[in-house]
Formats: C-alpha cells, sequence, structure tokens
C-alpha cells in the first residue's frame, strides 16, 4: 500500500459515527470530525483502491472555498489546524493533518443543492431525453458542455452508498424543506456559485456544476459537507474548453474513462484500477489545487 493512500480510518479513542464513500465522521464532544480518506467512488461505486493525496486535496480546497464565501453564509467549519484541535484528537494528529475538520454538528436538508452554468453530465441526459432539467425548460438545440443562457438550480435526492441521486424538481423541494428556506437555499447556493465562477475562471478553470450541503444548526442555516471540490463539481481547464462533447477535466476522469472502456457494471464491487490511472488522477487533484489557491499540498 502506497504510505500517501490512506483507505481505512481506525480512530479507536474517539466516537465513530458513520462512514461515507470519502468522509468518515467521529463525535468529539460538541462538534464532529470530519476525515476525508482517499477512497474514489465512480458511478456511486467505492473503488477498491485510492488515490494518493485525494483526502488531503478534498479538505484544502473545501477549506479555501468556506473561507471566500463566509461573507455570503457562515459555514460548519471550526476548525482545520490538527494542533489546534481538542487534546483527545491530538493522539491522531499525522493521521488527521491536512485531511480533518472539526465542524459544527447540524441537521442536514434532505436534499443536495446542485447550481449548473454549463449542460453536463445528468443534466445533459435529462435535456437529451425531456428537453428539461429538473423541470427547468432549456432551449432546444443546446449541445453537450454548452454554456447555460443563464445559471440554474436542480436540487436531488441524496441516496445510500452505491444507489443513484435522482434530479427533483424545485417543487419537491419545496414540499420536503418549506417554501421559505427552499428559495433561501436557492438563493445562496446561486451566489455562492458564481462567485467561484468568477474566482476560477481568473485561474483558468471553469466550473461547470457544483453540488452543496446544508444544514439547520437551531434556527441557522449553515453551508455543510464539503465546498467546490473536484468531487463536488466538474472542474474544467479554460484552455481546452470546446462546446460539443465531454471535457476533459480535473477529477475522476481517468478512472471513469477506464471503467467506461472496460464496461464496467456500474455496481459494487469496483476493478482493480491500473498504476497509471491511479497515478494520473492523483496528479489532476493536486493540479487542481494548485491552480485555485496557489498553496501546494500541505
Amino acid at each position: 500500500m502506497n504510505a500517501n493512500v490512506l483507505t481505512e480510518i481506525h480512530l479507536p479513542e474517539l466516537k465513530f459515527i458513520k462512514r461515507g464513500k470519502v468522509r468518515d465522521i467521529f463525535e468529539v464532544g460538541d462538534y464532529l470530525l470530519f476525515v476525508a480518506s482517499d477512497r474514489l467512488s465512480a458511478f456511486d461505486v467505492v473503488m477498491p483502491q485510492g488515490i494518493p493525496y485525494k483526502g488531503k486535496v478534498l479538505t484544502q480546497i473545501s477549506a479555501f472555498w468556506f473561507e471566500q464565501t463566509k461573507d455570503i453564509i457562515p459555514n460548519h467549519v471550526v476548525e482545520t489546524d490538527v494542533e489546534r484541535f481538542p487534546n483527545e484528537c491530538l493522539p491522531y494528529k499525522e493521521i488527521l493533518r491536512g485531511r480533518s475538520m472539526l465542524v459544527k454538528k447540524t441537521k442536514p436538508l434532505s436534499v443536495e443543492c446542485i447550481v449548473r452554468g454549463y449542460l453536463s453530465g445528468s443534466g445533459w441526459l435529462d435535456y437529451k431525453e425531456t428537453g428539461k432539467i429538473s423541470d427547468i425548460s432549456l432551449p432546444k438545440g443546446l449541445v453537450e458542455s454548452a454554456r447555460l443562457p443563464e445559471v440554474i438550480f436542480t436540487p436531488s435526492t441524496k441516496a445510500e452508498i452505491g444507489i443513484h441521486d435522482e434530479n427533483i424538481s424545485f417543487e419537491k423541494m419545496m414540499e420536503r424543506e418549506g417554501k421559505e428556506l427552499s428559495e433561501q437555499v436557492r438563493e445562496i447556493s446561486i451566489k455562492i456559485y458564481q462567485c467561484a465562477v468568477e474566482r476560477a475562471e481568473a485561474k483558468n478553470i471553469i466550473i461547470a456544476d457544483t453540488k452543496m450541503e446544508f444544514g439547520l444548526a437551531g434556527n441557522s442555516l449553515l453551508l455543510i459537507d464539503e465546498l467546490l471540490t473536484p468531487d463536488s463539481s466538474r472542474f474544467w481547464p479554460k484552455e481546452n474548453y470546446q462546446p460539443g462533447g465531454a471535457q476533459p477535466s480535473f477529477d475522476k476522469q481517468y478512472v471513469r474513462d477506464f471503467l467506461l472502456s472496460i464496461n464496467f457494471n456500474k455496481r459494487p464491487p469496483g476493478p482493480m484500477l491500473p498504476d497509471d490511472i491511479i497515478q494520473k488522477t492523483s496528479e489532476l487533484y493536486k493540479k487542481a489545487l494548485y491552480q485555485l489557491t496557489g498553496k501546494e499540498l500541505e
């Protein structure tokens, strides 16, 4: 196993809460500890091998964007410096360094908040079939990866590991979360996306779309989970952008392409990945961090 790959996180003295596709969550007093592993999921299946440095890249990009957007909405981050974590975390600080966040506890909303500026992924598939995404009608004749006439908000369900999320209408979101909260979340999500697009384009990165999560701490709405990472967004190199097909991207593109090339059935277990695919994917994640933030990996 590569020393720079961490796929399983064991912190026996801390209270384990939940394992996600990438993050493991522990309880530390009044807070939660989010620890990003190097696990990679593609087509909602977790692969058997990890991607070197991936968890650190995701955590550090999220921390960057939480800081950049805190004037739009407060977020759940309490601390990212392991040296300032509670004492019970200190025995694990070498595991946690660069890949963990101490965060506030919240009650997450029941939907994921997706903002799209370009036509790609499940949005492209829905558009080809219906001319719409989440009941939003789009102009006829758009091509894959086309820039949309205006930014759109398209919520989705939250699926368990191994099950695909499903796009839903804004009306369905209002049924789940209420009209006032839904409208507030939609407005904030679009503001965050527009802020990020402007900053990223200055660094020659197009953010085609992104997925955000929100939670309630009492009556306060907070931005939670991860934010504007290559796992939750499509990052495209601006210099290579060419509408009319899929775009090269700063994420698991090499892994997806490999899985498609072997006709992977998109069901667990995932296949073993070739070393060169793992290495190329790792380099893309690290490049995204440096190009966006100007910082090397901690």
